[in-house]
């Protein structure tokens, strides 16, 4: 081996060095046995970048319209994160989505397929409000937030 085929190998990371060695990982959530495409498949990264541009947006709105009163900006950003809370807590363990994940087709499920329940959406939206949690992704595309509440975004 020489040197750029090693460094190549350590800047795509892990992952790229495996499949370079003949490892299979199979497509996002083939390990809970979703689909490859189509509906019940894993929601792509970008749709749910962009649910939850849309919800942070929506409850800013919400935040500075009726809570904020003309304080600060990071006053609003606060009440927009309470808000951002209960919004979540709400609508993913009643309905299964929020007004973003709706609007882009997207669906919090259990892994196990059925609803994701009250106590797991609570689970989930604190860990989400913290931020970091939904930063760290495993092989599948799932936040730990995700993974935590043992819940997984499909298309719908």
């Amino acid at each position: 081996m020489d040197n750029r085929q090693a460094i190549g190998s350590w800047l795509s990371g892990p992952r790229a060095a495996a499949e370079d060695m003949g490892v299979d990982f199979g497509h996002r959530g083939k390990r809970l046995g979703l689909p490859e495409a189509g509906p019940g498949s894993m929601a792509p990264l970008g749709r749910r970048f962009g649910a939850l541009f849309i919800d942070w947006g929506l409850c800013y709105l919400i935040a500075y319209g009726l809570l904020a009163r003309g304080e600060s900006a990071q006053i609003t950003s606060n009440w927009a994160l309470g808000v951002f809370l209960v919004l979540h807590l709400l609508t993913t363990g009643t309905v299964g989505f929020t007004p973003g994940k709706r609007l882009l087709g997207i669906w919090v499920i259990s892994t196990d397929g059925g609803r994701l329940g009250f106590g797991r959406s609570v689970l989930r939206s604190v860990l989400l409000s913290l931020g970091l949690p939904a930063l760290i992704w495993d092989r599948d595309g799932r936040g730990l937030h995700d993974r935590f509440s043992r819940a997984v975004q499909v298309r719908r």
